[in-house]
């Protein structure tokens, strides 16, 4: 099967070129590229961008360009407008992936090992049509949201009349988010018709990769909690 790699970001950002802020002498999006890298089940390495500094970055950890249009490099594009498209800029270089590893650039935390092993999970069950990491959150649990009613009261998300839920956490049913870090999509097993709503691209067997943390950058704070986790693992550049 082949495998690709797709690292994505966008220029047009509130904090102004986030996905290139230095950490560690590095840009950021050198730490997901790099991790990617190191994957030997991954034989091609892309970079989908509307800004050429993004592209020049990846380029130099050995990523291809993909000049990403206009239309899908706003803060309302569609994260699966920008896979489709850089799928068929693949297509023109007769890169067909079986599976495709779609990085985020705005942050340092993907591990090679976790990436690996989500591919390898599909490889060993093809039926598989993601994998993608999650964490555990049991603190802002879906059955603790609210949203305002007309008279601009509180009010719960679900209908608990007829069902009652405990306020304790621990007796709630476990709760998972994406990371959003990556995402391994099984592009031969994905039926978008029956997708998981709303990330109908990831199709409808998706395979949770439990991890402690993962979060992507949006403030200048969020760097210094990315220098701390690369610390933390023992994953700050040698030439730092």
């Amino acid at each position: 099967m082949r495998i690709a790699a797709l690292l994505t970001g966008r220029g047009n950002n509130t904090l102004k070129d986030k996905n290139i802020l230095p950490v560690f002498g590095k840009p950021l999006l050198f730490y997901p590229a790099n991790a990617a890298k190191q994957v030997d089940l991954i034989t091609d390495f892309f970079v989908s961008s509307d800004d050429p500094k993004i592209l020049d970055a990846a380029a130099e950890v050995g990523y291809t360009k993909i000049v990403r249009p206009e239309e899908f490099a706003r803060p309302d594009s569609q994260h699966v407008d920008v896979i489709d498209h850089a799928l068929e800029e693949m297509d023109k270089l007769g890169v067909k992936p079986d599976i495709l590893v779609v990085l985020l650039a705005n942050t340092v935390m993907v591990k090679t090992e976790w990436v690996r092993d989500c591919i390898q999970g599909i490889l060993d069950n093809p039926s598989i049509t993601t994998m993608a990491p999650v964490y555990r959150e049991m603190d802002h649990h879906p059955y603790r949201a609210k949203q305002l009613n007309s008279d601009g009261m509180l009010v719960p998300f679900f209908d608990f009349s007829k069902n009652k839920v405990s306020t304790n956490r621990q007796d709630l049913p476990a709760c998972y988010f994406l990371c959003h870090n990556f995402w391994v999509l099984n592009l031969k097993a994905i039926n978008r018709e029956t997708g998981l709503a709303p990330w109908t691209f990831m199709g409808d067997v998706v395979k949770p990769y439990e991890v402690e943390e993962a979060f992507d950058v949006h403030t200048m704070d969020d760097i210094r909690i990315c220098e701390n986790w690369l610390v933390e693992n023992n994953l700050v550049p040698n030439n730092a």
